[in-house]
């Protein structure tokens, strides 16, 4: 749910202290439930409870990924949530259906159709509308052709988007991104820790940019 504070540490901790079972239950926390854990003074379970409330106002395509289904990471949850555009739409999706969606096939559209037929995992969703966790319609963001038959590559670490961010925005504007560098690739995104991939690039005389010119592309500014 993108919980500022909230790494996986933590979220260990809360599980072994038997004080969270489903992600539903981070938004019943007390603070004396945090400063029962081990290393965790005042200010920071405030800290903590305010990035918690704070978090309640989420998005489809980040409460998808939060709700942990099976092989569903950050640019299928926002590939999901562009091609349905609610949750309601989704969770009434055939297996037929879901594989129409980028990146989707059989296997990870069963996954799918699995989780939301479970009704431990519908508990688990109306908990979070009962705990007041909103999240508006996603609007569908129209498939550009503007990258359309150009193959990108994403290397090394990128420090705004997550690599599933930057490959969901890549494919949203028609571009194929690929984890190899060929003579077929069109554009390299490199950023620190960049190896084999940019050496190959350099070689093949591929066009390589950084985040930042990848971020202007899309109309962003880091930070």
């Amino acid at each position: 749910m993108d919980i500022e504070g909230l790494g996986e540490k933590l979220v260990d901790q809360l599980v072994e202290a038997n004080l969270v079972h489903t992600v539903a239950d981070v938004f019943t926390l007390s603070k004396e439930q945090l400063l029962s854990l081990e290393r965790m003074g005042d200010k920071s379970a405030d800290n903590l409870l305010n990035a918690i409330n704070k978090a309640k106002a989420t998005t489809l395509p980040r409460l998808l990924f939060a709700l942990g289904i099976r092989e569903v990471g950050e640019a299928t949850a926002l590939a999901l949530a562009t091609h349905f555009g609610s949750l309601e739409k989704l969770m009434q999706a055939s297996e037929d259906e879901l594989v129409q969606v980028e990146d989707v096939g059989p296997i990870m559209a069963a996954h799918i159709a699995h989780f939301f037929a479970n009704e431990e995992n519908d508990k688990v969703i109306a908990d979070l509308r009962e705990r007041g966790v909103t999240w508006p319609e996603h609007e569908s963001q129209t498939v550009s052709d503007e990258l359309a038959g150009q193959t990108w590559v994403l290397t090394g670490t990128l420090e705004t988007l997550t690599r599933d961010e930057a490959k969901a925005r890549l494919q949203a504007l028609g571009a194929k991104v690929s984890g190899s560098v060929s003579k077929k690739t069109s554009v390299v995104v490199a950023g620190p820790g960049a190896g084999s991939k940019l050496d190959k690039a350099t070689e093949l005389g591929v066009k390589v940019i950084d985040e930042q010119e990848l971020l202007a592309m899309l109309g962003e500014q880091a930070g």
